[in-house]
């Protein structure tokens, strides 16, 4: 599949995103490599080394899975006192879940999972 971005990211260019099969991206990426060449292109590369950007727990050293039941609590318009009713828990268990105060065993991010309508490997 061969998508052209909306926006170009950069002015005067063009963004293309090339989804293929995993098997035979390397193969791939060089035929189009030798086309770039072809027509006096080059593919550019990512500077792997002096990017910006951060490993997730650096940027948001306060999240945890707690965090994923308040979001997705909150996409699915549901107070905390309404989820514990719904997987059968006390509410202030969900408060405590949700601040990483109370560990999340299987069964209760199971029923979490139901209700919240997701898969429960997200919340351990």
């Amino acid at each position: 599949m061969l998508v052209l971005t909306k926006k170009p990211t950069t002015k005067g260019f063009a963004d293309i995103c090339l989804r293929v099969p995993a098997r035979d991206a390397k193969r791939i990426s060089t035929a189009i490599e030798k086309f770039l060449a072809l027509a006096g292109m080059r593919v550019q590369e990512q500077d792997s080394g002096d990017d910006e950007s951060l490993p997730i727990e650096q940027a948001f050293p306060n999240l945890h899975q707690g965090s994923a039941i308040r979001g997705l609590r909150s996409r699915e318009g549901l107070s905390q006192a309404k989820l514990a009713e719904l997987i059968g828990v006390k509410q202030h268990h969900i408060s405590e879940m949700e601040h990483g105060k109370r560990p999340i065993g299987r069964e209760t991010a199971k029923r979490l999972a139901k209700a919240l309508r997701t898969g429960y490997k997200v919340f351990l």
